[in-house]
């Protein structure tokens, strides 16, 4: 079977990663977690990438990836020549970025306790 991939449109600008969690990523609000906002992804000054979820502060490391992966988007087409036919339609598949790295986040997180000031008694 061929697949058709188009490299002439990769982004050269934009480095892109891959985040591994160890564990379950669990959310009280929504039972799939996919396309919502999980947290924020900070870089501390040593390069050192922090994740805020919450209330708790995960700390990572970058790695690079043995074997880099390729981010491919499909689209359908109406050229004829172009692509694999999937049901009745035309696709072809464009490579949007190349991941290079991984950012690890393996021990537990830790909770953020804010300084809290009890005033005076």
């Amino acid at each position: 079977m061929q697949i058709l991939i188009n490299v002439s449109t990769v982004e050269k600008t934009k480095e892109w990663a891959i985040i591994e969690l160890q564990g379950d990523l669990e959310s009280r609000i929504h039972s799939d977690v996919a396309g919502k906002f999980i947290g924020d992804l900070h870089y501390s000054q040593q390069k050192i990438p922090i994740l805020i979820i919450g209330h708790h502060i995960l700390h990572g490391k970058l790695i690079p990836l043995e074997k880099p992966f390729a981010v491919l988007e499909k689209r359908k087409t109406a050229n004829l020549d172009a692509g694999l036919r999937e049901n009745g339609n035309k696709c072809v598949y464009e490579v949007k970025t190349i991941v290079h790295k991984k950012l690890i986040f393996k021990t537990r997180p830790k909770p953020i306790i804010a300084n809290v000031y009890a005033g005076q008694a």
